[in-house]
């Protein structure tokens, strides 16, 4: 049995699902994977939790949930402890990074909490997008250094495996076009808005039901599907791409009118993330509202549901999906990342 020392930084939707899906899964990990997860350290915005033994995970989801703090967690809670000073003081084999982007703010603490962790050796997972739209190269530069592993596929299209299918299983390609719907709630709050809702019932709604989070203009001004585009490209396309480099508009460029109306002839509206190979080997790349029908690839594509198509020259188009009802799989994608790190392949092969 091999015991995978963890500390988590950030406890929102996907840190707190982290907690509750993984102890639930313990066994499962113990008896298919022989891994035995301890958690020795957590860290919210209000404080930290360390303890070298174990923290019990089901314990720290179930303060996250009634709305309290990992600092109060009964004999190892540490009010006076940020996330960077924990990573600083842990011993451990992993960081799993899920602070939230804070791109205003230099993607901190995610972005110094990961160069600490690997600077110690540590190898980290991420589903947070501001470290690597900040520093994509030099991350990546660092955990060759280091020698340590650095997987972020929960970056992108939530718990669609995107970057690994991408990075994986187009390897020997070249990527003509890649089109991706990565952002489940513009599409959402569009077919909203084409059903006849006003714009401020479509975003109550998108609130409540937790598709859309406070404050907004992140997803609904297009600069979520901007920087997964930007991950996608530097990770898959090989561009040394920039929040800059993508052309971007959000959902209120699109009119009501314009929704109804495409509903109407049986198309719809998606901030459609695309990446289009020009005659001289670079990538124009977009973000944009874009009015697709039920012939295009991603046509299908329901309120909840993501999708990516990739048009290779030697692999045809591959286009897949997800539906996401809830953030179980964004959250889970830090256990797929982990088990990528720890599991040999052959070893869960069956024969």
């Amino acid at each position: 049995m091999q015991n995978v020392r963890i500390v988590l930084v950030g406890l929102g939707n996907l840190g707190r699902r982290f907690c509750e899906t993984a102890a639930a899964k313990a066994d499962l990990l113990a008896e298919r994977y022989g891994l035995r997860l301890t958690l020795v350290g957590a860290a919210d915005s209000r404080g930290a939790a360390h303890n070298p033994a174990g923290l019990d995970m089901a314990k720290v989801s179930a303060i996250k949930e009634a709305g309290g703090t990992v600092s109060s967690y009964p004999d190892a809670g540490r009010a006076d402890m940020d996330a960077i000073a924990l990573v600083k003081a842990a011993e451990a084999d992993i960081l799993l990074e899920a602070s939230p982007v804070n791109l205003d703010a230099g993607a901190e603490p995610g972005l110094t909490c990961i160069r600490t962790a690997m600077h110690k050796g540590w190898h980290v997972v991420t589903p947070n997008k501001g470290p690597l739209v900040t520093a994509f190269a030099e991350l990546h530069a660092l955990a060759r250094e280091k020698s340590v592993a650095f997987r972020y596929d929960g970056t992108v299209a939530g718990g669609l495996p995107a970057l690994n299918v991408g990075c994986r299983d187009l390897r020997g390609a070249d990527v003509l076009v890649l089109e991706a719907v990565p952002n489940l709630v513009t599409g959402y709050v569009m077919d909203l808005l084409a059903s006849g809702l006003t714009w401020d019932e479509a975003i109550a709604k998108a609130l409540a039901s937790g598709a859309l989070e406070s404050p907004p203009e992140w997803d609904l001004d297009g600069w979520d599907a901007a920087a997964k585009l930007v991950i996608l490209a530097n990770a898959i396309l090989g561009c040394d791409a920039k929040l800059d480099d993508v052309a971007r508009a959000g959902v209120s460029s699109v009119s009501v009118a314009d929704l109804i109306a495409a509903r109407q002839r049986g198309e719809k509206y998606r901030l459609l993330a695309k990446a289009a190979l020009q005659d001289d080997g670079t990538y124009a790349l977009s973000a944009l509202p874009t009015r697709i029908g039920p012939q295009h690839p991603l046509g299908f594509l329901g309120s909840r549901q993501m999708g990516i198509v990739y048009t290779t020259d030697i692999y045809g188009t591959i286009t897949f999906a997800i539906e996401e009802l809830e953030p179980v799989p964004s959250a889970m994608t830090m256990l797929r990342d982990l088990l990528d790190i720890y599991v040999d392949d052959a070893s869960t092969l069956v024969i």
